[in-house]
């Protein structure tokens, strides 16, 4: 499993962001204090605080890189 820190501060983020990273069969979590959610329910992503980063779980390290890649915009450095 790979991490990054991501932000999503804005709707055009959120629903680009879901867009990117439904094109992968693999599984991934945003994590948010003590909450965990799927990073694919856009509702989910929506139910935490976006005003800060957000760290994101990626499940498949065979993928992680192309995913991290892809989502680019997003990461904080």
């Amino acid at each position: 499993m790979k991490s990054v820190e991501i932000t999503l501060n804005s709707i055009d983020k959120v629903k680009s962001f879901v867009n990117i990273i439904s094109k992968y069969d693999t599984d991934f979590d945003l994590v948010s204090g003590r909450y965990v959610i799927d990073a694919k329910s856009i509702m989910g992503i929506f139910s935490l605080d976006l005003s800060k980063p957000i760290r994101l779980d990626i499940h498949d390290n065979e993928e992680a890189d192309a995913v991290i890649r892809d989502i680019k915009a997003y990461v904080v450095d």
